[in-house]
């Protein structure tokens, strides 16, 4: 039973990238979700997220439309950034204050926190180093802040609300 949402989800993606209405498109397509399907159908993340039923958080619809909110919040981050970091090379006076700073999350899953880590790692200026319990250690090319509170407030706090919502 489990299976059945992946097949489904992944024959979507499949008619989705193809986008080509043929038999002979459709039936590969049959062929690889089933495939995926029998390999990942099993895999709902039961004992990281907490899931209650076959399928589990897979198919709440909730989750869905907060990724796809967080796509483009995702990307006007990184645009913002990669403004930011431009600048910072094409100034005269390399205007950068690099360094490592902690900073907190309470995001509690693992895809929870790697999709966190992820976010400030796409980000230019910014890359996770390591994760430590509730912390993560992240290279900030400007550190405006060594205070966690202030460095969490700056670098997670505009994916993380939105990242809970998706994963927790």
């Amino acid at each position: 039973m489990k299976k059945i949402p992946v097949f489904i989800f992944a024959f979507l993606l499949w008619q989705l990238l193809v986008w080509s209405p043929d038999m002979q498109n459709a039936a590969a397509g049959v062929l690889i979700a089933l495939i995926t399907a029998l390999i990942f159908g099993g895999a709902d993340g039961a004992e990281d997220s907490g899931a209650k039923t076959a399928g589990g958080k897979f198919l709440d619809i909730k989750r869905w439309l907060w990724a796809l909110y967080y796509i483009p919040v995702l990307i006007y981050h990184i645009l913002l950034a990669n403004l930011d970091v431009m600048y910072r090379v094409l100034h005269p006076d390399l205007p950068i204050n690099p360094g490592i700073v902690k900073v907190r999350t309470r995001l509690k899953s693992k895809a929870a926190r790697t999709a966190l880590c992820n976010s400030i790692t796409l980000t230019p200026g910014t890359l996770s180093i390591d994760i430590s319990d509730e912390f993560i250690y992240v290279h900030w090319i400007d550190v405006k802040s060594r205070n966690i509170e202030d460095a969490t407030r700056i670098i997670v706090e505009k994916f993380e609300n939105i990242i809970e919502r998706i994963f927790e």
